[in-house]
Order: C-alpha cells, then structure tokens, then sequence
C-alpha cells in the first residue's frame, strides 16, 4: 500500500486546472484565492513568488511551488513590478513587452477541505522545491518534459500534458517531505524513516475496516504497544485510533463520491457492523447524513 499515493488520492475530488503562461518582462501577475491548491512550475527564464507574508521568493528554470491552501499572491519579473490579475484564458500575459522571456505553468488541485489530511494541513502556506542537479530527478524530468511539450506545441500534447500535471502533485510533495526527513523530526516527514510508523499507516490504509487496536498495530511492527503509541503519535500528529477513525471517514467519502455500492456496502468496508452505526458518525463527522452528502455531490457535480 503506497500510503502517500492512497492520501492524495482521497484528498482529490476533481481534475487539475492548468495553463501555460508567456511572459516577457516586465510583468506582473495577481493570483486570487482559490478553492484548491495553487502550484506553478517555472519551465524557462525566472520569476519572483510574492506571497501573502514573507519575502519574496526567487525561483529559476525547473522550480515547483505549491500553495496548498491557495492563498492570494503574485508571480513577478520583479518584487517591485505591478500586478494584474491573471487571467488563464490568455498565454501572453504580458503582450507587447519586449524583454527577457519567462514560460511557467500555473494551475491549482481540486482538494477536499473538509476533510484536510495532515500530510497536507501540515504544510506552510508556500511549498518551494527548487531545482537541484542530483535531487528529485523524477520531479524535475517531469517538469522539463513539460516545458518541451508546452513550448513545441507538438501533436500529441493534449494526451500527454494533463498526466504529467496529476503526477506533479505527488512529486512536489515528496520532495518536500524527503528534504525534511530526520529520524529526531516530529511530524508526517518522520513516518518516511520511521520504519515502524510507516508499516502501520500501511496495514490502515491497506485495510480500513479490519478491527485494529492499538496492540494488534504494536505487535505488527514488533514494538511494545507504549513505544507504538508514542512513536505514531509524534510521528503523525494524532494517536493512532484516531487516525483510523480519520481515516475510515475519509474513505467513506471517497466512496461515496467515487461509486454506487449500497451504504450498507460502504459501512462494511471502512469496519462498521451496521448502516446505522455508519450513518450516526459519518454524520458526526461531516454535518451530514451519508446519503443526502451523496446526492449533494452528484448535485454539485464534484
């Protein structure tokens, strides 16, 4: 079970949004709020990330930022240019401006909010991953594909743009989450090298309904059921039964707004023995009985 895949996979709740961008200097670009998380991708020249608080940020051939609360910001030849607001029906951006080129890719993932997992509430306001030769080669040959695809404009591009986009979400954060491993860290960076905590998330993710307790997870990854607790808790940020229950929601919704099954179905599968049961904290959980948060989906479109 691919733990990190399994999570933005549920977090997803609909296609990227993305668009190429020609600038030429000078420019400048207002970002709204979005619903998602916003990521831009600089494939030639450079740009400035203004966000919301903090300096600006420099970024150069082959950088990935991601916002994942989407916050309001700016992408700039200059932290002092002026900013217009973007507009992604339009590739120039700059029209009639005559100086150094800058081609980026700007988009934002569709996430669910309501129910925001820690590897990504986690995050700071502005994830950047720069390019770095010898580092998350994946990523960034990902991105350099891109930029050839974007700036060719060969046959075939329409097929092959929209996956690259999906799988950059993944890349950015693993690269993230690896930049920042350490045995010592608290927080989600550590289940990548605490064997035992990842073990776990693995045997939950890979089976939802089965009927853990704590000492059936401790016992699995040969720890003492204090140790297991503690080295989960600090690791992940909850305990681990509070993550199943997390966990277990989180996969109802995703079946809920994925397939048709009964929900006497999805009950069994997240490891209630009755609808009832299932009913009663899903709509603990989410305000909402799981047959009307449904058909509020399929109204909505999402």
């Amino acid at each position: 079970m691919d733990v990190l895949a399994d999570v933005v996979s549920a977090m997803r709740t609909g296609p990227a949004t993305s668009g190429r961008t020609d600038v030429r200097g000078p420019w400048g670009l207002r970002f709204t709020q979005s619903a998602g998380a916003t990521f831009h991708l600089v494939l030639q020249g450079s740009s400035w990330l203004l966000p919301p608080d903090g300096p600006p940020v420099a970024m150069g051939p082959g950088d990935a930022v991601l916002l994942p609360r989407g916050l309001e910001h700016g992408l700039a030849d200059h932290p002092d240019s002026p900013l217009v607001d973007f507009d992604p029906a339009i590739v120039d951006q700059a029209p009639g401006s005559t100086g150094a080129r800058s081609l980026l890719l700007c988009g934002t993932y569709l996430l669910d909010r309501q129910r925001s997992h820690p590897v990504l509430s986690n995050l700071p306001d502005v994830v950047h991953v720069p390019a770095d030769p010898g580092r998350h080669r994946t990523l960034h040959t990902t991105i350099g594909v891109l930029g050839e695809e974007l700036d060719a404009d060969r046959p075939g591009a329409a097929a092959v743009v929209p996956p690259l986009v999906d799988a950059l979400l993944v890349l950015i954060l693993r690269a993230w989450l690896e930049d920042r491993r350490c045995p010592t860290d608290s927080g989600w960076s550590r289940t990548l090298t605490d064997s035992a905590v990842a073990r776990s998330l693995e045997l939950i993710h890979a089976e939802p309904g089965a009927t853990w307790t704590v000492a059936d997870l401790a016992a699995d990854v040969g720890l003492s059921r204090a140790a297991f607790a503690r080295r989960f808790t600090e690791a992940v940020g909850e305990p681990p039964l509070t993550y199943l229950s997390r966990w277990r929601m989180t996969t109802a919704a995703r079946l809920l707004r994925d397939h048709d099954r009964p929900l006497a179905t999805v009950a069994k599968e997240i490891g209630y023995r009755s609808e009832f049961a299932f009913a009663k904290a899903f709509k603990r959980d989410f305000g909402i009985a799981p047959g009307a948060y449904r058909k509020q989906l399929a109204v909505s479109g999402t």
